[in-house]
């Protein structure tokens, strides 16, 4: 008997339908590019259960005449492709006809179209792939479609939807590249009845960017050049020092008018902006190219989410040109206001005990001593911070014996008993014991003791809060006024009370002493994932970036009080996100590098 058979239709059509919708998100992709392939000037979207029970989605194309509804549900049934050398020149969104056919195959399906030259439209329902009716109705011109009931007959692919909170991320993820791509377009998004994106047609790009994503437009800096050697075009339009996120969540690639993900285009812009950006800092992009079709393979990824471009190479030299000088030539200089915070004269409670002598103030700023200008002169800890990248991208420390203490308990030791001698680049401080040099990440150091400080008020109950003279206005995205909406009880257990100001804006009235960027905090804790459900030591991880002050000199007390709270912690040679906060750097290993045999 045979072991290799030909699998059935209602299998091929499951599995095809899983390569291709994966979420709800993966239809409202499809249909959108459906609709903008009919030239539509108008998309509205209609969500219940954020898609799972309901995606109702209306738009004004060209519309579908009744002779190919039939066809439209068909695995491959398409318009754009003919032949064979089609496929090499592809400039339409969707060109396989596969999106109906896998919807179809696990949704009830309901799809109503009219064209122009029609009297009337006409709709057809399918039910599991199977078509149950066809009859007129009367509508306007272009197509409507109401998706029920998403994997109703696949179960197991149906129980791995996330939150319906997580889901409309992934929706709005998908769904505002495009409200770029067409700003002639007008563009509605409406969730349980309410609407979150309702937009108008723009004139410019940029205006739309900052509608969209609650921007400054005079923060954005928009360039175009076109390379016809090449025949490339690439418009960038990229943010200034003014624009900074503490996640990669506002960057955009698209190629040939298509929205993709391209860790390399990412990349590489990304280390353009650390011309002006320090480390965990990530700019707001878009960049838009557009190259001959012939050299794009956009048949790649099943979703077509991802892009192969033949010569990408010489494509992210252009990129990162014209970012360099777009950045230096244009680029405003960094913008700052009186905060609410400082209008309350609130103290950095990270350093209001510690003890300073009379005359002194916290974080006053003094010369080097001669024994910092003496280290500057013959030893340079810039070299001996540049470690070998991590896999994740940062910093880590590479194990020597001649380098490290090998046991935290012998360090930690060596900490307490070690004597201050300086601080380097307002970012090390340096220590001594035992013919040994400890280097702390003053930065590293002071997140592990906030977090553990702030972790514990979580926990216990009892949060030490700061009162808002006046309160902080913050404009947010729709995706973190998403998260806020279901995550703002949350906020307000762990000391952030906040409400809402108007429809994009957020006001902040009390946040945790120990946090010094209240703003920070609140969009690092909106940047993730289910803030409802988060728990305290995620928040506290997200929020304890925002206590940390760059650049700040330390005095000899000041200095001293950090080791002391550094030594309190349950783990102190650790910041939350796993850098070291202390090195060990040995006589002898010095002596190797000044060759003293």
């Amino acid at each position: 008997m045979p072991n290799v058979r030909v699998l059935p239709p209602e299998i091929v059509s499951k599995i095809a339908a899983g390569e291709i919708i994966e979420r709800p998100a993966s239809v409202i992709k499809e249909l959108m590019e459906n609709s903008f392939d009919a030239q539509t000037r108008s998309i509205e979207i209609f969500l219940k259960d954020a898609g799972k029970t309901l995606i109702h989605i209306k738009d004004s194309g060209s519309g579908i005449e009744k002779d190919d509804l039939n066809n439209i549900f068909f695995r491959h049934a398409t318009s754009k492709i003919r032949n064979l050398d089609d496929l090499s020149k592809i400039s339409s969104l969707g060109f396989r006809g596969e999106a109906l056919y896998s919807i179809s195959a696990i949704a009830d399906v309901i799809l109503r179209s009219k064209t122009a030259g029609q009297d009337t439209g006409w709709e057809i329902h399918l039910r599991g792939g199977k078509k149950l009716d066809l009859r007129p109705v009367s509508m306007p011109t272009g197509t409507e479609l109401e998706i029920k009931e998403l994997f109703f007959n696949t179960p197991a692919r149906k129980k791995f939807l996330k939150s319906d909170t997580s889901e409309m991320n992934q929706v709005l993820n998908t769904f505002i590249p495009y409200t770029f791509l067409y700003p002639q377009c007008r563009f509605r998004l409406n969730h349980q009845g309410k609407d979150l994106i309702d937009i108008h047609p723009a004139e410019k790009p940029t205006e739309r960017i900052a509608e969209i994503l609650n921007l400054n437009s005079k923060h954005m800096i928009e360039t175009k050049k076109e390379f016809p050697d090449k025949k490339i075009c690439v418009r960038l339009i990229l943010g200034d020092i003014n624009i900074s996120r503490s996640r990669r969540d506002m960057q955009f690639v698209f190629v040939n008018d298509r929205p993709v993900q391209s860790r390399s285009f990412g990349f590489h812009i990304n280390q353009t902006y650390r011309l002006i950006f320090p480390p965990e800092k990530y700019p707001f992009f878009a960049a838009f190219i557009n190259l001959p079709a012939d050299e794009v393979d956009v048949n790649v990824h099943p979703a077509k989410r991802e892009v192969k471009i033949r010569h990408e190479q010489a494509v992210i030299s252009l990129l990162r040109a014209m970012c360099e000088t777009a950045l230096l030539s244009h680029g405003q200089a960094k913008q700052v206001t009186i905060s609410a915070l400082e209008k309350s004269n609130a103290t950095p409670a990270s350093w209001e005990e510690a003890p300073a002598r009379s005359g002194e103030k916290i974080f006053e700023s003094s010369g080097p001593s001669d024994f910092q200008k003496e280290l500057q002169r013959q030893f340079s800890l810039e070299d001996v911070a540049h470690w070998p990248a991590s896999p994740d991208g940062r910093q880590a420390p590479e194990i020597h014996e001649d380098f490290f203490a090998q046991h935290d308990e012998n360090l930690q030791k060596k900490l307490k008993r070690s004597r201050f001698i300086g601080s380097f680049i307002k970012k090390f401080l340096l220590f001594e014991v035992d013919r040994m040099l400890l280097v702390v990440d003053q930065h590293a150091a002071q997140e592990r003791i906030t977090f553990e400080k702030l972790l514990q008020q979580m926990e216990s109950g009892n949060m030490e809060v700061q009162h808002l003279l006046s309160p902080i206005l913050i404009k947010l995205s729709p995706q973190e006024i998403l998260s806020w909406e279901e995550g703002k009880e949350r906020l307000e257990e762990v000391g952030l009370t906040t409400t809402q100001f108007d429809n994009q804006t957020i006001a902040v009235h009390t946040h945790p002493q120990l946090i010094q960027e209240p703003e920070t905090a609140v969009r690092a804790i909106l940047a993730g994932e289910d803030v409802a459900r988060c728990d305290y030591n995620t928040i506290a991880t997200w929020a304890c970036k925002a206590s940390i002050r760059a650049g700040d000199s330390l005095n000899r007390q000041q200095a001293e009080y950090q080791r002391e709270e550094l030594l309190k912690c349950k783990d102190p040679f650790t910041c939350p996100h796993g850098r070291p906060t202390v090195i060990e750097v040995s006589e002898k290993f010095l002596d190797k590098q000044f060759l003293r045999t």
